[in-house]
């Protein structure tokens, strides 16, 4: 690189300084050096073998839907039952092995009240596999 002092007789220099220019590209080089390993590095992995013999195939365990009316009506698998039946029915289904899948679907007009009462005997009870269902049709869109 060959540097111009100027002239000595006092005008200014018209030469553009390049030193910053080159810094900033020695800068990136290296950053470019650096980076290019991380990105072409790669992990071996060990993967699973195929199995010649695959498992059985899970059966999809029953299911239960319980729903709460209009008129704040139980109805479990489509049968009215009361809130001494639903204790019985829960424990029932407890026992079954797997244990069935309890789907709870409230109405949009059945009362809060309600609602939260079913709810807390069914997690009085201890059921384990628990779903709200429905809900899909109460979402709005573009609110």
């Amino acid at each position: 690189m060959a540097m111009s002092g100027g002239k000595d007789d006092g005008s200014p220099m018209m030469d553009m300084n390049t030193t910053p220019l080159i810094d900033v590209m020695l800068v990136l080089l290296i950053m470019f050096i650096i980076t290019i390993p991380v990105a072409t590095h790669s992990v071996d992995i060990d993967l699973p073998q195929p199995n010649p013999n695959p498992p059985p195939v899970d059966v999809e365990p029953d299911k239960n839907k319980l729903v709460i009316t209009q008129t704040d009506e139980l109805l479990w698998n489509g049968e009215t039952i009361q809130d001494g039946d639903l204790v019985n029915l829960l424990l029932q289904s407890r026992k079954i092995d797997p244990e069935p899948e309890l789907q709870f679907e409230p109405d949009a007009l059945s009362s809060y009240e309600r609602s939260a009462r079913v709810l807390e005997i069914i997690k009085a009870s201890g059921v384990t596999k628990f779903g709200f269902v429905g809900n899909e049709r109460y979402r709005t869109f573009g609110r």
